[in-house]
């Protein structure tokens, strides 16, 4: 009888190791590719944000603000970009912008406003179901820096959606007057066909 339960125990404590790694090699997996995206955003001049991070790493926000080597790195790369600004790509010209290019940008950038909502929501039900249950686990110190951690999340999501739809604006504004200058442009065609002397 006690060979048995020792043996169930170290069977069970076997199988709590085994999932232990696993979670720390899903850990570490995603840390790499976190940390591979702000590298990419840093290098291509695109805005680092935690949202981004998290959304072109596949990873959850909380992961990105939970895991210390993601956030520092975050941070870090926001902070150089506030310093020195951010390397951008050159504009398109005129002739490069196509109505169907800026059709694209609108559906992106829509979506993007999409996404930015609703991890809004998942991180305004997140503070609500953990919150009640915190406020038994932690004291007063550890409480206001999880709200100083919220505040900074929601400040950074709203500056995302502001952007996004600032860009939004802009990519509807460009659409239309690409199109506009489609329609004229037609016009002056059949104006000057017009005008060719008919044989």
């Amino acid at each position: 009888m006690t060979r048995t339960a020792s043996h169930d125990t170290a069977g069970k404590e076997a199988r709590v190791r085994r999932l232990r790694a696993a979670r720390t090699q899903d850990s570490e997996a995603k840390t790499a590719r976190a940390l591979d995206v702000v590298r990419d955003l840093l290098a291509s001049g695109q805005r680092v944000t935690c949202a981004r991070v998290a959304r072109e790493a596949s990873v959850s926000t909380w992961f990105v603000y939970n895991q210390p080597q993601v956030r520092d790195a975050v941070q870090a790369a926001m902070h150089e970009q506030r310093e020195h600004g951010r390397r951008t790509t050159a504009a398109p010209g005129p002739g490069q912008v196509t109505p169907a290019g800026l059709h694209t940008e609108l559906a992106l950038a829509r979506e993007e406003i999409k996404d930015l909502k609703r991890e809004r929501d998942r991180l305004r039900e997140r503070v609500r179901l953990s919150l009640g249950a915190e406020l038994d686990d932690v004291g007063r110190r550890q409480l206001v820096e999880r709200i100083r951690q919220l505040e900074q999340q929601n400040t950074e999501l709203r500056h995302e959606l502001s952007e996004a739809r600032d860009r939004l604006t802009d990519s509807e504004r460009r659409l239309q007057e690409a199109e506009d200058d489609l329609t004229a442009a037609r016009a002056s065609l059949r104006r000057a066909m017009r005008a060719v002397p008919s044989k």
